[in-house]
């Protein structure tokens, strides 16, 4: 098994690629770290299987690459992308504890927080400077009541698992 890498936003494993067939130890694997987005051919079947085992969301290898890139967004940002009905499409939904709340550049920088990145590391890997870091930590604090970065992870935890 490869190891993941835990800056990634979130990870897509074809569930055709799983080895043995079927095995869902990997998609278990990876969720304790980064949030996981299966791709199927066969979602009204299988989706249930990767959602116990740990995936975010489950989405047909069938969808428009429109759909998909929503499914990654959705997935990195903390929230549940499951298929509906037995016509394939994805029905997404976000997390609405932390996300209600938080701008969605708000909410990158809380999950780096809570991925345990300093804030030159987060403006490096958002692309702005730790001085506007600063200043969306600000807001944030402000916004949940959190007095420092271990009560952020908390918030950022509570979120995603509520969600």
């Amino acid at each position: 098994m490869e190891e993941t890498s835990w800056l990634a936003d979130a990870v897509l494993i074809d569930a055709d690629a799983l080895s043995p067939v079927g095995d869902h130890a990997y998609i278990t694997a990876v969720a304790r770290c980064t949030p996981v987005l299966v791709l199927d051919n066969d979602t009204d079947t299988n989706a249930g299987a990767y959602l116990r085992a740990g995936a975010s969301g489950v989405i047909s290898k069938r969808e428009s690459g429109e759909r998909m890139v929503e499914a990654v967004r959705t997935v990195a940002s903390g929230g549940c992308v499951r298929p509906e009905g037995c016509d394939g499409q994805a029905h997404v939904a976000r997390a609405e504890t932390v996300a209600c709340h938080l701008s969605e550049r708000e909410e990158q920088v809380l999950r780096q927080i809570s991925r345990g990145l300093t804030h030159s590391q987060i403006a490096t890997r958002l692309g702005i400077s730790p001085h506007t870091v600063d200043t969306y930590v600000k807001r944030i604090r402000a916004k949940l009541g959190a007095g420092n970065k271990a009560e952020l992870t908390r918030a950022a935890l509570l979120g995603r698992l509520a969600g």
